[in-house]
């Protein structure tokens, strides 16, 4: 099971990271956090629907999905006085803190293989990111690293709360507890902008329909079987898909620097997925 895990895992990641092409490209002409809460809304709806038989009702849900949804504006945030090769690498350094937060909060210990892939990936993200850029903390810098440790909570929640409750509950209740949070905070934080297009059409519904309902209900499904450190190094995978994406699509061209990143990535995934198993399960 923890190799279908892996996969799964691998594939959420290729399509976030292609998603991430496709919402680039539609936030030109809607708002960020309104784009947020359609696209949550809407993946709700459809998990509410798909799983109606299967609800329960949990507090604990909800705020998982606070959480998530606390990452994306806090990483929104930072970008309006960042760049956004600076945000990426910040938002990546959520791969360092998974470990980090597991051991503080519920003693999961990481083994060594996973810290040397997880070092090895961000070595990786700095490469594929940062392009010529200057390692400087602006102010807006605090948001994007709030970002990135909200989305270290939610992985290290994710995994401790995965194995108890069913994954399709779980899943309804983070997308529409993420929503909830969206609409509470929008008013304050932004006014609501759209224009109709079908780049805004598509981000919407596939963003909803494949980028949050099906890919997190895939992630919580995965997160039964795999450490929180081991789902965070896979999903250090989305830059490099982005970045295969970006490639195919719109004929991006990326730098010699940029490869050598990606490289140190899919190094520092294939350092854990290549070592023998232990028969033990993970701590």
């Amino acid at each position: 099971m923890k190799r279908y895990a892996d996969l799964i895992l691998a594939s959420t990641s290729l399509i976030w990271g292609a998603m991430f092409v496709v919402a680039k490209a539609a936030l030109e002409d809607v708002s960020s956090v309104y784009y947020l809460a359609l696209r949550f809304t809407l993946a709700a709806l459809v998990l509410g629907v798909g799983f109606r038989k299967k609800l329960r009702f949990a507090w604990t849900g909800l705020g998982l999905g606070a959480v998530l949804m606390l990452g994306y504006m806090l990483q929104t945030a930072g970008l309006r006085t960042s760049t956004p090769a600076k945000s990426a690498f910040l938002t990546g350094g959520y791969i360092v803190l998974v470990p980090f937060f597991g051991w503080l909060v519920y003693r999961n210990k990481a083994r060594v293989a996973e810290i040397v892939g997880v070092l090895t990936a961000a070595t990786g993200m700095a490469l594929l990111t940062m392009q010529g850029e200057r390692l400087t903390v602006e102010p807006g810098d605090w948001f994007t690293m709030g970002g990135a440790a909200a989305f270290a909570v939610h992985i290290v929640m994710l995994g401790h709360l995965a194995p108890r409750f069913p994954s399709e509950n779980l899943t309804f209740l983070q997308v529409a507890g993420a929503a909830l949070f969206a609409w509470l905070v929008l008013p304050f934080v932004e006014t609501p902008s759209i224009r109709w297009r079908p780049a805004v059409l598509l981000a919407i519904v596939a963003g909803a329909l494949v980028a949050t309902a099906f890919a997190f209900y895939a992630q919580t499904w995965a997160q039964q079987y795999l450490s929180p450190t081991r789902a965070a190094l896979i999903f250090a995978l989305e830059p490099v898909f982005a970045w295969v994406v970006a490639w195919w699509w719109i004929g991006e061209v990326f730098s010699l620097r940029a490869a050598l990143g990606a490289a140190f990535i899919l190094a520092g995934v294939l350092l854990v997925e290549l070592k023998p198993n232990r028969k033990s399960a993970h701590p």
